[in-house]
């Protein structure tokens, strides 16, 4: 068995000012919420609604527990629910530069690991498709919030 792929859409996510909830039994939680962004692909594309964000979570050990819902838009006019967790682990020498808001984007992504795991939920006959398959996501840093490729698990 083999495990293939196929380029699905590149999201931004443009991202609010966080919003600290504070320590708590599992680490320190922080919610970033959607400040808005785009999403375009030879499938689908659209627009990311300002309803939702990343109910982050900042393990004692540096990595990062993802747990996002979102609103997408498609270019149609078709509401899309858009889940992911994931994992965002940056090594150790590389937390001071990603903590700089200035030097973070300089990073290269290939140097820290952010992967999600997209689920999408939509009444749209159109899309309904995007009901049956389970997606992946490669993440980064850009100026303003974050940016994905995210590629259909054939």
């Amino acid at each position: 068995m083999t495990l293939e792929t196929e380029f699905l859409f590149e999201m931004v996510d443009d991202l609010q000012a966080p919003l600290a909830i504070g320590p708590g039994p599992f680490g320190r939680r922080v919610f970033f919420g959607s400040a808005g962004g785009t999403f375009d692909g030879p499938k689908l594309r659209g627009e990311v609604l300002t309803v939702g964000g990343d109910w982050g979570l900042f393990r004692p050990d540096g990595g990062l527990t993802l747990d996002v819902r979102l609103t997408l838009r498609t270019h149609d006019g078709a509401l899309v629910h858009m889940t992911y967790g994931g994992r965002w682990v940056t090594p150790p020498e590389l937390r001071a530069d990603m903590a700089d808001p200035v030097k973070r984007y300089r990073v290269d992504p290939d140097r820290y690991y952010f992967r999600t795991n997209p689920l999408f939920e939509t009444g749209s006959e159109e899309y309904a498709w995007l009901n049956d398959i389970v997606c992946v996501g490669v993440g980064r840093l850009v100026e303003g919030g974050v940016a994905y490729r995210v590629f259909q698990v054939l």
